[in-house]
């Protein structure tokens, strides 16, 4: 199973990782002020519920009066209603924020996704990408809207407790807060611990996730190589890593908080003792020796809280990075500014401005290297016509699929020009370009849901007969309306529900049911059988004529009528011309071919014989 990497991450909270994910959560501000604003007005109460004691104790226990008493009794009553509905707000609020948030940030994440180009992809895995929008959304959405907000209630209340009892006594308030810088020291030693343990979790989620993900993609191999103990056996060594790392987290945080307590009960003892003394001296009165207590008993929960939401925010912070790395990815392609302030960009197209293709391709010294160094076209030059079917033959990694993802732009040159209709295509909008292509690959991927909504997703606005119509063209209606349900047939995740040739003729109607300008074959016949392989030879011939289209194949039956066959090796075309020009050349098209119609013969002879 694949194995993916964590990038490393700061140690330290980094303010200015915050700072800029809260750039792209500013319609939250006001949400998030409210909510903290609730949290003071929480803080602010129990901070003074203690006063309330101590003024009980000093006017009405130690005078042994009521004089007054139903008013304080009103008053009390009415500041616990006040704190009730507080924390209502505070919990409607906060689960808001949480909600939207998460809904925002995916939401910004998967548009991103959409304008990343093929690179992007080519070097992140699935499981990598699905931790990114589910458990590190989930984990930054729940430390912003109930974290932070925590925290502001827990420096409201120290601020409190700390003024109040300063105005009171400040030596007491010395005495009782002596154990705090030690347990500072122990909460900065025990927060490490932690965050390191959670972030071996997170590290160890990821490739949970993605091992999850290839084991349902991967489960036909799996089953065909008899990996199944093998794979279990990876797949328990790394959820036992992620076991045992979350053990020693929740070890730790289960050790801090009786310390925190322990060292609390120590301040504690200190107010007992100091304010014994001195109410015995009458030089406290017992409200005010009462009062010390409850707030050096109360102080260490808004300490342990803070401590917490610092460590949360540590242990989100790798969250964060890889939010706002994946947000802030640029494209290796995309459109110059005054080709979308004419043109549009991929979500908003101005479609009133875009020329109609005619379908004239040429490739003018182009040269391509993929990120990895792998060079694959140098000075490349190509003219083609339009409405010309062009076939690309050759070995494996010659550059065939290079060259029609570049026409498609999914890629572009490194240097040299590739023009359409005579127009370097970077002069117009990606989305102008491949709104023109229809694109069949060589293993179709099909949506979850039916077979009309998977053609349909060519072209989303098309009608039924449209449906229909490009169903009939590439021979696809017979079948469909020999299932049970027609075109409502749901495909099963993948096209599940369908054979290869099946889910390949629907491939071919998404592709044709918007009327593209250019197609773009790419070995969609090499895993097929041979009767399906006439039915998509005849769809292809029917398809192609008029519209300018290019022609991977691996099987060389399928590309005798291309008006030029191209044999490229390592990045260069070697032979060009017509079927028939290639076969009296005897060269290496020739070859090819013989060899190929002998294997076929072969085969067909095994099975007749059979």
């Amino acid at each position: 199973m694949a194995r993916i990497e964590e990038s490393k991450v700061t140690e330290k909270l980094n303010v200015g990782i915050w700072r800029k994910l809260f750039k792209y959560l500013t319609e939250f501000k006001k949400a998030l002020l409210i909510a903290g604003l609730i949290m003071v007005g929480v803080a602010g109460i129990d901070a003074i519920m203690p006063l309330m004691t101590k003024y009980a104790i000093d006017n009405f226990i130690k005078n042994n009066t009521t004089d007054g008493l139903v008013i304080f009794a009103v008053v009390y009553f009415l500041m616990i209603i006040a704190q009730v509905i507080n924390v209502k707000l505070f919990i409607r609020q906060a689960g808001k924020i949480e909600t939207h948030l998460a809904y925002h940030i995916r939401k910004l994440g998967f548009k991103r996704l959409q304008q990343l180009s093929f690179s992007y992809y080519d070097n992140s895995s699935v499981g990598w990408l699905m931790a990114r929008m589910t458990s590190d959304v989930s984990r930054l959405s729940e430390i912003i809207s109930w974290g932070l907000i925590d925290m502001v209630w827990a420096l409201v209340m120290m601020t409190g407790f700390i003024g109040i009892m300063l105005y009171h006594s400040v030596k007491l308030t010395l005495i009782s807060m002596s154990v705090v810088p030690p347990l500072f020291l122990i909460g900065v030693f025990f927060q490490k611990k932690i965050l390191k343990s959670y972030r071996s979790v997170r590290k160890q989620n990821s490739q949970i996730t993605a091992n999850f993900s290839e084991g349902v993609s991967g489960a036909k191999t799996t089953k065909t190589l008899v990996r199944e103990e093998d794979n279990l056996k990876e797949f328990n060594h790394d959820a036992g890593k992620m076991r045992n790392s979350a053990v020693r987290a929740a070890m730790f945080s289960s050790l801090f908080l009786p310390i925190v307590i322990s060292m609390g009960s120590i301040g504690t003892g200190f107010a007992l003792w100091i304010g014994g003394n001195s109410v015995i001296a009458k030089t406290l009165s017992y409200g005010t020796f009462f009062m010390f207590i409850q707030y050096t008993l109360q102080f260490f929960d808004p300490i342990s809280q803070l401590a917490s939401t610092i460590a949360e925010l540590q242990n989100a912070q790798a969250s964060a990075e890889r939010i706002i790395s994946l947000i802030e990815t640029d494209p290796d392609i995309w459109d110059r500014e005054d080709v979308i302030e004419k043109y549009g960009d991929l979500f908003n197209a101005k479609e009133e401005n875009w020329e109609k293709i005619k379908g004239e391709i040429e490739f003018k010294n182009v040269s391509f290297a993929y990120k990895n160094g792998e060079k694959v076209l140098n000075n490349f030059n190509l003219k083609v016509k339009k409405g010309q079917t062009i076939a690309l033959v050759g070995e494996t990694g010659s550059g065939k699929s290079t060259i029609v993802n570049l026409i498609c732009r999914f890629y572009e040159p490194n240097s040299g020009e590739i023009l359409i209709d005579g127009k370097d295509y970077r002069e117009r909008s990606l989305l102008w370009l491949q709104s023109n292509i229809g694109y069949v690959l060589q293993s179709p991927h099909l949506f979850s849901g039916t077979i009309k909504d998977n053609i349909k997703y060519g072209k989303l606005e098309a009608s039924d007969e449209e449906i229909q119509r490009a169903a009939k063209l590439v021979n696809a209606h017979n079948f469909i309306m020999k299932l049970e349900k027609g075109y409502d047939t749901e495909v099963g995740e993948g096209g599940g529900n369908l054979s290869t040739g099946e889910k390949q003729l629907i491939s071919f109607a998404r592709a044709i049911v918007a009327n593209p300008a250019l197609f773009v074959l790419d070995e969609a016949t090499s895993s097929i059988d041979t009767e399906t392989e006439r039915m998509i030879q005849s769809a292809i011939e029917k398809v192609l004529h008029g519209r300018t289209s290019f022609v991977v194949a691996h099987r060389l039956s399928t590309i005798v009528s291309a008006d030029k066959i191209l044999v490229i090796r390592n990045g260069k075309i070697t032979e060009a011309g017509t079927h028939r020009e290639l076969i009296l050349r005897k060269g290496y098209y020739y070859n090819l071919y013989t060899n190929q119609l002998l294997e076929e013969k072969e085969k067909e002879s095994k099975t007749l014989f059979a």
